[in-house]
């Protein structure tokens, strides 16, 4: 599968609650400090050479991720109603902007050790998969990561379609069209096991992370 005609999208678009608990204001994990550099930036330092193009999935004032140069591609549907919403804002940025693309891949924006072939390995296993399977989620552990896939851009109607019918669970959806699991080990750092799906969800896993990459 041809990078060019892979769109990379990276999930900014939650409302934060286990991080910000304190915080009836909110914010954006994505932005917060880790090792020197918004977090949001370790992920576009991993994603942007498998894809090719890169957009961020966020509601709100798109102001504040203009430092990464980037569109920022809004849910269509509001109502913060889950993943799915991002997912489908790629498909149709995808659908406007990049007419060739066949694919959108998501991403966490809290999610900063993605594997650096994370794209070439979801997509080289839809390759080898039979027919019936044509949405690849990452996999660790023996956990799916439902907001880390590779997804055809030609199910957007569909996905919309769901969405506006009330589903929302991500497997409920993609079962719908062969889910395919796709397996990423352990790196280690030190000698201690990373999970490369890592993500900062609370003020504890952030500081985690920031363990983790002063190790490295």
């Amino acid at each position: 599968m041809d990078r060019d005609r892979i769109v990379g999208a990276m999930l900014a678009g939650g409302q934060s609650r286990r991080m910000f608990a304190a915080d009836p204001a909110g914010g954006d994990k994505g932005l917060l400090d880790l090792a020197g550099k918004p977090m949001i930036a370790h992920v576009l330092d991993r994603l942007s050479p498998q894809v090719g193009a890169l957009v961020v999935n966020a509601n709100g004032d798109p102001s504040r991720f203009a430092r990464f140069e980037l569109p920022v591609v809004a849910d269509t549907l509001g109502g913060f109603v889950g993943p799915l919403a991002g997912v489908l804002a790629g498909m149709r940025w995808a659908e406007r902007n990049r007419v060739s693309a066949s694919h959108v891949v998501t991403v966490s924006a809290d999610a900063p050790f993605l594997p650096r072939d994370l794209v070439g390995r979801l997509a080289q296993a839809l390759a080898a998969a039979p027919a019936g399977e044509r949405i690849a989620l990452a996999r660790s552990g023996g956990h799916l990561h439902p907001v880390i896939g590779l997804w055809p851009v030609d199910l957007a109607d569909d996905l919309e379609i769901a969405l506006e019918s009330g589903l929302r669970k991500v497997l409920a959806w993609t079962d719908r069209h062969g889910t395919l699991g796709v397996d990423f080990e352990d790196e280690l750092v030190n000698g201690r096991p990373v999970d490369p799906f890592f993500n900062a969800n609370t003020p504890p896993e952030l500081e985690e992370a920031r363990q983790i990459l002063a190790a490295i």
